[in-house]
């Protein structure tokens, strides 16, 4: 399905190669059109993956190798471009015992490694939904933009 806007970005924060790869290729199967920008192995390069990409969607692993995924995350929450949408975060992790943090920090699903392509295809379902409101909000506020625009010299002319 092409609607002409350009293909959604991903980053997906893996420490382990085989898994990332993994990863991809279910991704490459349940949302062909998604663009993975990088795979950077730990946090920090995570974290500077995102400032430069400015994904749509991160996928990110709970335990790696200097910032942990949920500091990637509280970093996002905290510092992030004020003029940027913020990725959507997909927590892709081995442990249970992370995901109510992991949901304080506005995650939009939490994964358990090994990801099943089932399961995969729901997270893709509800981040492709998020971004889906997203975009329609964004289409909303320019066409408030505009018509404020077009209105204002009017509203000149009866003061």
């Amino acid at each position: 399905m092409t609607t002409g806007l350009p293909a959604p970005g991903a980053v997906i924060a893996e420490d382990e190669p085989l898994l990332a790869a993994a990863l991809r290729a279910e991704l490459a199967a349940v949302w062909p059109e998604l663009d993975v920008r990088a795979a950077p192995t730990d946090g920090q390069r995570a974290w500077e993956a995102l400032l430069e990409h400015h994904p749509q969607v991160a996928f990110l692993d709970i335990r790696m190798p200097g910032m942990s995924g949920l500091e990637v995350a509280q970093a996002v929450a905290e510092d992030w471009p004020a003029h940027v949408p913020p990725p959507l975060l997909v927590f892709v992790t081995a442990y249970d015992a992370h995901a109510v943090q992991a949901f304080e920090l506005a995650a939009i699903d939490y994964l358990l490694k090994p990801v099943r392509r089932d399961r995969l295809a729901l997270t893709v379902a509800r981040v492709r939904q998020q971004l889906a409101s997203r975009a329609a909000g964004a289409s909303a506020d320019a066409d408030l933009t505009a018509l404020a625009s077009r209105l204002a010299p009017l509203l000149g002319q009866l003061a």
